[in-house]
C-alpha cells in the first residue's frame, strides 16, 4: 500500500491517514454535538439515525402506474415536488451494551453527489468508524451499501462483522440478476459484487426468522429486492422495527401503499409487503425508522380507513 508525502505524514498508508485525520476530528468533537444531520427523539435513545445525505430522483421514478397526463392532479393531491423528489437517507446507529451497530452503510462517493455524507456525520457525532461492531444490511442496494468502501476501494469499518441475508446475497451474486438487469442498472450488480468481495472475509449470513444479534430478529420484506430484510430490535423499553426500504416514500407510501414504486424489483409484491407491514406498525403502535422517510426517518404509522399516515417523532 503506498505512503503519503507532502502534506500527509511520511509513512502513513493512505487508510491510516485517513484515520488520522478522523481521529484529529473527533478530538474536536463532543459526543452530544448533534444537529439534523444526526436525528433522534430522544439523545440518551440507544438507536438514532446518522444522515447520508439524500438521492435525488424524478418525480414519474416514484409513480410509475401514474399516466403522464394524471401526474398533475397526483402532485396537487399529495402537495408533492413538480419534477423530482430528494428523499432523505437514515442510517440507523444502535447501541448495545457491548456492540455499535449499522443499519446499512450508506452509498460511498460514488454514487449520488448528494449522498455519500455518513462518514462526515459519523465524524461529526463523534463516532470513529473503526468502533463499529457490526454493519447489518437491508438489501444491496447502492445507496444502502456502496458506502463499505472508500475512495480507495479500502473498508471503512476495519473491525466490524458485515451482515446480510443469504437471499440477498445469493441473488445479487448470481449471473442471472447481471444478464437479466436493465442496461442502466448493471452498475448495481457489478457495485454489489465488488462490496461482497471487500467484506466476504468478515461475512456473516442469515436467514429471516433468526436472531442475528443479542435481541435483534430478522424478519423477511422481499420485493423492494428479493431478500430485503426487516429488523426487530427488543430489549429497549419497547420494540422498534428496522423497516429499510419496505416503506420508500412519505405520503405515497402510507395514503396509497398499493401503488407500485420504481424502486422495487417486484412491485407486486413490494405493495404487499408495504401492506402487511404498515398493518403491522399500525396494529401495534410500534416505533420504526424508514431510511427514505423524513426528518431522520423515526416514527409510528397511523391508520386512516384503507390508508395509513406517517407520524415522525423529531
Amino acid at each position: 500500500m503506498s505512503s503519503i508525502g507532502g502534506n500527509g505524514r511520511p509513512g502513513l498508508s493512505r487508510r491510516d491517514f485517513h484515520r488520522f485525520a478522523l481521529r484529529t476530528s473527533l478530538a474536536a468533537t463532543a459526543m452530544t454535538a448533534l444537529g439534523p444531520r444526526f436525528a433522534a427523539a430522544d439523545q440518551n435513545s440507544p438507536i438514532r439515525t446518522i444522515s447520508d445525505g439524500h438521492l435525488r430522483l424524478p418525480i414519474s421514478f416514484m409513480l410509475p402506474d401514474v399516466a403522464p397526463a394524471d401526474l398533475p392532479s397526483v402532485i396537487r393531491e399529495f402537495n408533492l415536488p413538480p419534477d423530482e423528489v430528494k428523499p432523505e437517507c437514515n442510517v440507523t446507529l444502535l447501541r448495545l451494551p457491548d456492540r455499535l451497530v449499522l443499519f446499512d452503510a450508506g452509498s460511498g462517493p460514488n454514487f449520488m453527489p448528494t449522498a455519500g455524507k455518513l462518514p462526515a456525520n459519523l465524524a461529526d457525532a463523534g463516532v470513529d468508524p473503526a468502533d463499529i461492531t457490526d454493519v447489518v444490511f437491508t438489501h444491496a442496494h447502492p445507496d444502502h451499501i456502496w458506502g463499505v468502501i472508500d475512495d480507495f476501494d479500502e473498508v471503512v469499518f476495519p473491525n466490524a462483522t458485515f451482515r446480510i441475508s443469504q437471499a440477498e446475497w445469493d441473488y445479487w451474486r448470481a449471473e442471472e440478476t447481471l444478464t437479466s438487469m436493465p442496461e442502466e442498472r448493471k452498475t448495481f450488480v457489478i457495485g454489489a459484487r465488488t462490496r461482497f468481495d471487500a467484506i466476504e472475509p468478515r461475512l456473516a449470513l442469515f436467514k429471516a426468522g433468526e436472531e442475528i444479534l443479542p435481541g435483534v430478529e430478522a424478519f423477511d420484506t422481499a420485493g423492494h429486492t428479493p431478500g430485503h430484510t426487516a429488523f426487530a430490535v427488543h430489549g429497549l423499553g419497547e420494540s422498534l422495527i428496522i423497516v429499510g426500504d419496505a416503506i420508500t416514500n412519505d405520503p405515497i407510501s402510507f395514503a396509497r401503499p398499493d401503488w407500485h414504486s420504481g424502486a422495487d424489483h417486484d412491485a407486486e409484491r413490494g405493495a404487499v409487503t408495504r401492506r402487511r407491514l404498515l398493518d403491522r406498525l399500525a396494529g401495534e403502535r410500534a416505533r420504526f425508522v424508514g431510511f427514505h422517510l423524513p426528518n431522520g426517518g423515526i416514527g409510528r404509522a397511523e391508520r386512516r380507513g384503507e390508508s395509513y399516515r406517517f407520524i415522525s417523532e423529531t
